[in-house]
């Protein structure tokens, strides 16, 4: 992703560095590790068959019309909702703020996760010095990393610290590179027979019916605002990255099929992840499903059944941290450019270094949630759960509709069916009426719904 020099903007090489950025800031930790505990929480295949419903019409509906008001307009958020409240005369800007205030937060707390995963890379490392890695990794527990705020803080600065660098345009080509012809080919390569190793195990029967036959008894008053807020996470919805990747885009390339294809992969790899983790977990059977640490503590126990699994899980980490690194790429790279065009325009790699400090002292409260702060709880959860909960659950979706709202405000209807139509794409002409009584109708109704169904089951306990 080459850089233009005087405005600091990413310039898409190809479709394919569009698709990788942000397909990787969907498809990282995400899904692999968050989609397999909420799926879990909500009872599995009734949730699953939610999920696919809100994906294939709120979620990607919306992820369009944020790729289409960036395009348009060619500007950071924070100037889009300066431009439409000048024009309206009403102040907007508490969407773009909100939205940035989240995606800062978003940031942090993701940063711990992906500290997570560095520390499972050092652990594998230390196991190879020790000649006995797999029982080593086996032995690993989370809880001692979770009760451990300093290290946590340590392992979140350098994740930030490189996503820094590279946002800093320091090594951007490289890890691109990188990633490309070497890092995705093989982390979808681990993915594939893992896979199939998962799939392979005792209890794949009972999990293949667990996700595959709907059971809707087991779905609860949060299920739907779950469901939004993860298809929302996933899909970068609502945290203001789509809008600056959607001002990256040529004339040419027509958004409606490039959001389509970002679902679909977005949806494939969280409908794996769960056929990953899930027969593991069912075979152990001594954690629950609903336990955000599941990834972690599952896949060591697969690594321990195959041959040269020490080698298969030191891989599989670093590609999972290098997801997770170009997700908070995309993030860093969002407030980077709107904060930098709107209010530090001095220096583009001084600004980027500023929100890095601003965002690791954000990462204080979810890295101290399981030690310092162990006993500051709400709703029977930790500081690090409720976070997650909050900013997902309620604040993105309501971004999410936010993002909607300042589509329609920003573009009159003449735009909005130039950007969705397109003569070789027969479909985009029957599909745009649907597509417009979605992100009109159908996604607020969901979405209050959904936030209103979780206050009344916080309110009865």
């Amino acid at each position: 992703m080459p850089n233009n020099k005087f405005t600091g903007k990413i310039l898409w090489r190809n479709r394919f560095a569009f698709y990788l950025l942000a397909v990787g800031s969907a498809c990282g930790l995400g899904n692999i590790w968050r989609f397999p505990y909420v799926a879990g929480e909500n009872g599995g295949g009734a949730f699953i068959l939610l999920y696919l419903l809100l994906a294939f019409t709120v979620g990607v509906s919306i992820l369009i019309a944020e790729l289409m008001l960036g395009k348009k307009s060619e500007a950071s958020l924070l100037k889009i909702t300066h431009r439409v409240s000048t024009t309206h005369k009403k102040p907007y800007f508490w969407i773009s703020r909100l939205t940035l205030f989240i995606t800062l937060v978003i940031l942090s707390y993701y940063s711990v996760i992906s500290g997570w995963v560095l520390h499972y890379i050092t652990q594998f490392v230390v196991g190879f010095f020790r000649g006995d890695t797999l029982h080593y990794i086996s032995s690993l527990n989370m809880k001692v990393l979770t009760d451990n705020g300093w290290l946590q803080f340590a392992l979140a600065s350098v994740h930030l610290i490189v996503a820094g660098l590279i946002v800093g345009q320091r090594i951007t080509n490289r890890f691109e590179k990188i990633l490309t012809t070497f890092i995705i080919p093989v982390f979808v390569f681990l993915f594939a027979m893992l896979l199939v190793r998962s799939l392979s195990l005792d209890s794949t029967p009972e999990v293949l019916r667990f996700i595959f036959y709907p059971d809707f008894s087991k779905l609860n008053l949060r299920s739907l605002g779950h469901a939004i807020g993860h298809v929302f996470f996933t899909l970068s919805i609502g945290v203001g990255a789509l809008v600056t990747f959607g001002s990256y885009f040529k004339a040419e390339d027509h958004l409606p099929k490039v959001g389509f294809r970002v679902m679909m992969v977005d949806v494939m790899i969280s409908l794996f992840s769960v056929l990953l983790v899930f027969p593991i977990a069912f075979s152990i059977g001594e954690k629950p499903l609903t336990d955000p640490s599941l990834l972690f503590e599952a896949l060591p126990r697969l690594f321990m059944k195959i041959q040269f699994g020490a080698l298969f899980g030191l891989g599989f980490f670093i590609c999972l941290w290098a997801a997770a690194l170009n997700a908070s790429v995309g993030l860093l790279e969002t407030l980077a450019s709107n904060y930098s065009e709107r209010y530090l325009k001095s220096d583009r790699k001084n600004s980027i270094w500023l929100i890095t400090v601003i965002t690791l002292g954000f990462t204080i409260i979810p890295a101290f949630s399981g030690s310092a702060l162990k006993d500051v709880k709400l709703f029977d959860q930790t500081l690090l759960e409720n976070i997650d909960s909050f900013l997902i659950n309620y604040l993105l979706p309501i971004s999410g509709l936010g993002m909607a709202f300042l589509f329609f405000k920003a573009l009159p209807l003449a735009d909005q069916k130039d950007l969705f139509l397109d003569e070789k794409t027969e479909s985009s002409y029957a599909l745009i009426n649907y597509w417009q009584a979605i992100l009109k109708f159908a996604a607020p109704i969901l979405i209050a719904a959904g936030i209103i169904l979780q206050i009344i089951a916080l309110v009865r306990g």
